[in-house]
C-alpha cells in the first residue's frame, strides 16, 4: 500500500488539480455549467484523498515549510481572501461583488407569485398552477417565491428553472 500511494499520490494530485483548475475556470466565466458544475464539485472532493496521501508520504519536508514566514504568511493571507467570500456584507448578506444575474434572481425571489407573474407574461393563478404542477406543494399567490421553494423542501434554483421554463 506505502509503494502504491508513493507512486500515484503526486500524478493523482496533477491531473485532479488540473481537472479542477480547468473546471473551475470554466464555472468562473459561466462556460459549460452544466458540464463543469458536477465535475468541479466532485473531483475536487476527490483530490482530497491523494492531497492526504501526498502530505502523509511527504510530511518531513513539508512540517518544515511551518518554521519560515512563507508558510504563515501564505496561511494568513489564504484565510483572509476565504472570509472576504464566505462572511456576508451588506444588509441584505449579499456581496456586493457578486454576479449581477444572481443578485437579480434574489431580488426577485423575494416577492410574492402574484407581484412576478405579471413580469413574466402570466397569472398570479396560473403560475401557483405552474409551481404547484412542477411539486412545489406550498405555492400561494401570497407567498414570496423562496418561502414556496422552502416550505415545499425544493431549492430556489428548481424554482427559478420553472419560472423561466417555456410553456410546452
Amino acid at each position: 500500500m506505502t509503494n502504491l500511494i508513493k507512486r500515484y499520490a503526486t500524478p493523482f494530485i496533477t491531473g485532479l488539480f488540473l481537472v479542477s483548475l480547468i473546471s473551475g475556470i470554466a464555472l468562473f466565466f459561466h462556460v459549460g455549467q452544466g458540464w463543469f458544475h458536477g465535475m468541479h464539485e466532485w473531483l475536487s472532493m476527490v483530490l482530497i484523498a491523494p492531497f492526504a496521501f501526498h502530505l502523509w508520504k511527504n510530511w518531513k519536508a513539508f512540517s518544515n515549510y511551518f518554521r519560515r514566514a512563507p508558510m504563515a504568511i501564505a496561511l494568513v493571507i489564504s484565510l483572509a481572501a476565504a472570509l472576504y467570500y464566505a462572511v456576508p456584507s451588506g444588509a441584505e448578506g449579499g456581496r456586493a461583488g457578486g454576479p449581477p444575474h444572481f443578485a437579480f434572481a434574489s431580488a426577485i425571489l423575494k416577492n410574492p407569485a402574484s407581484q412576478v407573474a405579471p413580469l413574466l407574461g402570466t397569472t398570479p393563478e396560473a403560475l401557483v398552477q405552474k409551481l404547484t404542477s412542477a411539486g412545489f406543494a406550498a405555492a400561494a399567490s401570497e407567498a414570496t417565491l423562496s418561502d414556496i421553494a422552502v416550505r415545499s423542501g425544493k431549492d430556489e434554483a428548481a424554482l427559478l428553472q420553472i419560472l423561466v421554463a417555456k410553456p410546452q
